[in-house]
């Protein structure tokens, strides 16, 4: 095919997507356990999706399908809005899952592949082995749920931990007034699954493996994505738009393969 025809090609799909963009505007859907059902009528980003999830291995390591889905519709929803510089990476926690499953899954979306599969602790308030309940309030100790973007590193006195900026309204929007922070913790490991038949827990924080925290936050560090998933019936977020990860997904390269 003739050079100039591709870039003719390419230009007219990015005006097509801007104006589409434009006009789309702020009509945003908001979905939480519909999900399921609204994802399915859109049939070429659901395999779309699926593609990424299968290459990735997620299957195999224990990730919800539909989990996963959330989360990059999520993921793809900030790259539209502007809100993610970092890409290429995406956290999803599933606390669907008990504490002893490694629940923690860090995924590099544009090489469909699974960089770390962990641990990690939920909130002291939020229950036992399996967490039920969730908190935006302050002093709660209790975990959040939602979408949020990664903040800065510091020392703390967890050692080096990171900040994250909950952007759910209502569900985790507090998360920075409340402290709450990616963090290495040493209740979070095999020994103390086999003494208490769980995860040690925290006051909120997504704590993970003392020693994977410094590669998790050089990972992820600086506004990455990262969702924490709970099948609560009230939760719902504008991040969950279809329509608008459809349009992001549609310029990325493969996206016709999958179809």
């Amino acid at each position: 095919m003739p050079k100039f025809f591709l870039k003719f090609t390419t230009v007219l799909s990015l005006l097509v997507f801007f104006h589409i963009a434009e006009s789309h505007g702020a009509a945003k859907s908001f979905y939480g356990n519909q999900f399921a059902n609204v994802i399915t009528t859109d049939s070429s980003y659901n395999s779309y999706t699926l593609e990424i999830f299968r290459d990735a291995g997620l299957d195999s390591a224990g990730l919800d399908p539909i989990v996963f889905q959330k989360a990059i519709t999520g993921f793809y929803n900030l790259q539209f809005d502007g809100f993610s510089s970092n890409s290429n990476v995406l956290t999803v926690i599933d606390f669907d899952k008990e504490s002893c499953t490694k629940r923690l899954f860090l995924i590099d979306i544009v090489n469909r592949k699974l960089l770390l599969n962990t641990w990690v602790a939920h909130g002291r308030n939020s229950g036992d082995d399996k967490p039920e309940h969730f908190s935006n309030v302050v002093n709660s100790n209790e975990s959040s749920i939602g979408f949020y973007l990664t903040g800065e590193a510091y020392l703390g006195k967890n050692g080096r931990s990171m900040r994250l900026d909950g952007l759910d309204e209502g569900f985790n929007d507090n998360a920075r007034n409340r402290a709450i922070v990616l963090h290495g913790a040493d209740y979070v490991n095999q020994e103390t699954i086999d003494n208490l038949g769980r995860l040690g827990r925290s006051w909120g924080c997504p704590a993970v493996p003392s020693e994977l925290s410094n590669t998790i936050i050089d990972i992820t560090t600086n506004k990455s994505v990262m969702y924490i998933n709970y099948s609560q019936d009230d939760y719902n977020s504008q991040y969950l738009d279809i329509k608008t990860a459809s349009l992001v997904a549609r310029q990325k390269s493969g996206f016709l393969a999958s179809i």
